[in-house]
């Protein structure tokens, strides 16, 4: 199975150390944790990474990274049904940082699947970089990615 990050070129040898979100923290992971958000599709990742832009400070020097999970690792998996009623919401409430991070600390699996906030149907992947198998996950080479230059147009 591929996932997929996108980030600016000068992140692209860290893309998946999970330092950004150790720095930052995320909807799964409060600041500290060690975790590397993945979508499973280049598309995902690119509308994961929208919802948190300024069109005016859209990086112009974006890359794509794909990390290639082996079939036999194993795969924890959270479910829509399992979530509060407002685990869309954002901020992201904390029972879900809470849930990321006990996973991150159990060490169980190098992966957890999680529900997009921004696509529900579609699955995020969070990859834990203490875990040993996650060394299993291969790291393509950076390729470069650019937004269709629609997405920015305005007065439609």
């Amino acid at each position: 199975m591929l996932v997929w990050r996108i980030c600016a070129r000068r992140h692209a040898s860290r893309a998946f150390t999970g330092d950004g979100a150790r720095f930052y923290g995320g909807r799964w992971s409060p600041r500290g944790a060690l975790v590397v958000y993945t979508a499973a599709t280049l598309s995902l990742a690119a509308l994961e990474l929208l919802v948190h832009l300024d069109p005016d400070t859209v990086p112009g020097d974006l890359v794509a990274v794909a990390g290639e999970v082996p079939d036999d690792l194993r795969i924890e998996q959270i479910s829509v049904a399992s979530l509060p009623r407002n685990w869309r919401g954002y901020p992201a409430p904390q029972e879900l940082q809470r849930r990321g991070l006990a996973w991150v600390r159990a060490v169980k699996s190098a992966v957890l699947s999680v529900p997009s906030a921004v696509v529900p149907p579609e699955r995020n992947y969070l990859l834990n970089p203490a875990h040993r198998d996650f060394t299993r996950i291969r790291i393509g080479k950076p390729e470069p990615f650019h937004f269709d230059p629609r997405l920015w147009r305005s007065g439609r």
